[in-house]
């Protein structure tokens, strides 16, 4: 089994909130692109709530999270996992990312969402122990993987809507 390793932080510095997936799945890896699996929420999802066209190019994808002060990343640079499941990583290979350099980077990150169980449990069992991030608020969201289908799209885009408006307050960047 070979090593995966995840992508670079899509972010800039008016980043305001980071969302955290675990590791990148197979459609990902192969498309090199966050969230690339066709029935993967995580882009419907954006699109509706920072309202841009689902269809846009992933680089227009990318500019509409920058413009909405939204940094993208995993906890896991790197690990083994048959397939694309969380719950198929291998514990034992589980690298992390250097969050103590990309905090330090990105002061203005007031917020962190997990996107999903695996990625709040590995922060909170990894990270947290090891930085000093007393002053972030962490909020798991439902997981926008098409595997989580205990949820529709309706009933998660609602949740990620009201978690995510709420980290801005009122000075959000995007229209309700």
């Amino acid at each position: 089994m070979s090593i995966l390793y995840s992508f670079q932080p899509i972010v800039d510095n008016h980043a305001r909130i980071l969302i955290l997936g675990s590791m990148p799945g197979q459609a990902s890896l192969a498309a090199s692109q966050y969230y690339a699996h066709p029935r993967n929420a995580f882009w419907p999802i954006m699109a509706q709530l920072l309202q841009f066209n689902p269809d846009a190019s992933y680089a227009e994808k990318i500019t509409a999270l920058k413009l909405s002060q939204i940094a993208l990343w995993d906890v896991l640079k790197s690990c083994q996992r048959t397939g694309s499941l969380d719950s198929s990583i291998e514990a034992d290979t589980q690298i992390i990312n250097d969050f103590e350099s990309f905090f330090s980077a990105h002061s203005k990150i007031t917020h962190v969402f997990f996107n999903g169980g695996k990625a709040e449990a590995c922060f909170k069992r990894y990270v947290l122990p090891e930085n000093n991030l007393g002053l972030l608020r962490f909020t798991r969201l439902p997981s926008t993987s098409p595997a989580n289908a205990r949820l529709s799209f309706e009933n998660k885009y609602k949740i990620w809507h009201e978690m995510i408006h709420s980290a801005f307050g009122s000075d959000q960047p995007f229209q309700q």
